[in-house]
């Protein structure tokens, strides 16, 4: 078997386009005229050489959240228009830009032809939709509410850009301000400041203790980096190794949520994703103990998926869900409180909702703050190091002038 990209025109005498499957190239110009398809062009799909089955369709890299977003709205739209589905996935293919995606969207089209549900065609795709989107897609399908899950997806998808865009364009400028600063040391300290140890080293009068650090630090450099190089190579390779570990890792992430600044950010982060997650779930319809697994998987920090097992084992016994929450203590303490609330009237994704909105503005307060320390912190370590080397070269300069008067 192999894939076929074809385009022509349907039994409307609108443009289509899209991938099918079949044997050969006249099995595919029939496969294609007996649902109606005129095919005016058809090329197979070279170095694809396919077998029968959803997944060994050709499968583009993974969507970025802010495109599967965007994608996911207008879907819904289409459906909720009354655009049949396969058609919709084809005028999706047609509006994006990507190939890649339009590529994409084209097999999932070609898979709904075939008879196919779109859960099980999207999980052909799961490098692009992940289970929480194929989850509720099924659950949308088997309500006949697709369009609306589609919807619930779109804005929790978009919640999930609008914070890693937040998180990302506040560390922009502190990571890029110690990127100028370390390129402007290594230039000093690397050409500038060899030739200036050279030049106080022909004065032949002893040198201040600032001078003498400075020349043994880089004559120590100069001699020993390599050696340094490796080391801190094969340091971090160990700590790689180390962190890889289930022990190693459980560890290190424990360490990370007790930091000063960083642990409170890492935790209303993790928070805000998996009460947003796990809120348009149980919102969709899908049973408690699902999604508390759908929503373990999107987190990253392992004591807090250590924390969600435990929480599904309570909730398999019959405690209610907020009571394990508050026993561990590893997430903020208000989703534990706001669960509670919830499960007593009856509210609970309504409440989880709030507790993602109020922890993704404890992320940007909370980023706001860390920015307030970083730039200052960093503006004095850089200033120190250079007027430490300033100061260092001045110093020798000045008692030579001063000789000489």
């Amino acid at each position: 078997m192999a894939l076929f990209d074809y385009s022509g025109f349907d039994d409307r005498g609108r443009k289509t386009r899209g991938t099918v499957e079949a044997g050969s190239k006249r099995a595919a110009q029939e496969t294609l005229r007996s649902r109606g398809i005129f095919v005016a062009e058809l090329s197979e799909q070279q170095s694809r050489s396919a077998t029968p089955g959803l997944r060994q369709l050709r499968r583009p890299g993974r969507l970025p959240v802010a495109d599967l977003a965007t994608h996911t709205r207008l879907l819904a739209t289409l459906l909720q228009a009354g655009v049949a589905l396969d058609e919709a996935l084809q005028s999706l293919a047609d509006q994006v830009e990507k190939p890649a995606q339009a590529r994409l969207f084209r097999q999932l089209r070609e898979q709904v032809r075939q008879g196919s549900a779109f859960h099980q065609a999207l999980a052909a795709q799961e490098r692009s939709f992940p289970p929480l989107y194929q989850r509720l897609v099924e659950v949308g399908e088997s309500s006949g509410s697709l369009d609306q899950v589609l919807l619930q997806l779109a804005d929790f998808l978009e919640e999930q850009a609008r914070l890693k865009s937040r998180t990302t364009a506040a560390l922009a400028y502190p990571l890029l301000m110690a990127l100028v600063g370390s390129g402007v040391l290594l230039f000093l300290v690397s050409v500038v400041v060899p030739k200036i140890t050279r030049m106080l080293v022909d004065l032949g009068q002893s040198l201040p203790l600032a001078t003498r650090l400075l020349i043994g630090g880089n004559a120590l450099l100069a001699r020993y980096g390599w050696l340094l190089l490796l080391i801190g190579g094969a340091l971090g390779l160990l700590l790689r190794r180390y962190y890889r570990s289930p022990a190693g890792r459980l560890r290190c992430d424990r360490a990370l949520l007790r930091l000063p600044v960083i642990g409170p950010l890492q935790r209303a982060i993790a928070t805000a994703r998996f009460s947003r997650t796990l809120g348009t779930l149980l919102r969709s319809g899908v049973p408690l103990l699902g999604a508390l697994e759908i929503s373990n998987s999107l987190l990253t920090n392992q004591l807090l998926r250590q924390t969600v097992v435990a929480t599904q084992a309570a909730v398999r016994e019959g405690i209610s869900l907020a009571a394990p929450l508050h026993q561990a203590g590893a997430f903020a303490p208000l989703l534990a409180q706001m669960t509670a609330v919830g499960e007593r009237s009856g509210t609970l994704e309504e409440m989880l909702l709030k507790v993602a909105d109020q922890q993704e503005r404890q992320v940007e307060i909370r980023l706001a703050t860390l920015l307030a320390l970083l730039e200052p912190l960093m503006i004095l370590l850089m200033g120190s190091v250079v007027g430490f080397i300033v100061l260092a070269v001045l110093l020798p300069i000045f008692q030579a002038s001063q000789g000489l008067g």
